[in-house]
């Protein structure tokens, strides 16, 4: 198993779970719970869920899924930027450490800039880990600006990582803020690395996928389990979706490969607004 270690020198794996739109149906539910316990099975033990998920059904998936396996996931999971104040923050991991039935959470995001100065939050952060409840810290759709100001602020320089958009179709991150966060070891966390399953379908996609004789999907995590320090949490609410994409950790990029997909997919040549979804 890839991994990529995090700032503090804790390695943890590349290819994890996401849980975007998971446990907000009861018909699913089933098959969500099997797919997640599949990943867990086949090394994919980081699990992406945050409190705004279902209003966090998708936290209390996550829970009945590693009952009994807290201590082999790595659990990250995210406060909402209304709920970002001091206060607010400290009750917002209470409530997702009642419904994930956890005494920690492994990774604590804010899930986007709101109102709240960072310096607030990150005050709340740094207190939360004191006192045992997160044990890393970290940020999500922050752009350039924003990671320059986060950086200035006590405690600013400690985060883990950054989750942002970055699939093939949305590379702009690559022109600024994916070199600066290098330049300081803060991993990138890929949310939608497969566009929501948009991409799968692309023609350019499939074609160079034909010819390395492997799937859209796993070449395009391949792409970005091929990068150094970042991570991608494709979600999966399927068992054989979950194998296919655990799969992509075997495929070996090429140059020949890189290229096809730089063709297809081109690097921005300058820096771009940041993409969310």
């Amino acid at each position: 198993m890839k991994s990529v270690v995090l700032p503090g020198g804790e390695a943890v794996p590349a290819l994890g779970l996401g849980t975007w739109n998971m446990g907000d149906a009861r018909a699913r539910r089933a098959e969500e719970l099997a797919a997640l316990r599949a990943g867990l099975d086949a090394g994919l033990r980081l699990i992406d869920t945050a409190e705004m998920y279902g209003d966090g059904r998708s936290e209390e998936l996550v829970a009945e899924a590693i009952a009994g396996r807290r201590d082999e996931v790595f659990l990250v999971s995210k406060v909402l930027p209304g709920n970002a104040t001091r206060r607010g923050t400290l009750a917002a991991c209470e409530a997702s450490l009642a419904r994930l039935k956890t005494d920690r959470i492994d990774l604590y995001l804010l899930h986007w800039r709101g109102g709240t100065p960072f310096a607030e939050t990150l005050e709340a952060l740094q207190a939360l880990q004191r006192a045992g409840k997160i044990r890393h810290y970290g940020v999500s759709n922050l752009d350039l600006a924003d990671m320059r100001e986060w950086w200035a602020a006590p405690g600013g320089p400690k985060l883990a990582t950054n989750q942002l958009l970055y699939n093939l179709t949305r590379r702009g991150i690559a022109f600024d803020l994916l070199p600066w966060l290098r330049e300081r070891g803060v991993s990138v966390m890929a949310y939608s690395p497969l566009e929501q399953a948009r991409m799968l379908n692309n023609r350019a996609l499939l074609q160079i996928a034909a010819q390395a004789g492997c799937t859209p999907a796993q070449l395009a995590l391949a792409w970005l389990l091929a990068q150094d320090g970042v991570i991608a949490i494709p979600k999966s609410g399927s068992v054989a979706c979950v194998l296919e994409n655990r799969a992509a950790l075997d495929l070996r990029l090429t140059p020949e490969l890189q290229a096809a997909l730089d063709r297809a997919f081109p690097p921005p040549r300058s820096a771009q607004p940041l993409e969310m979804l």
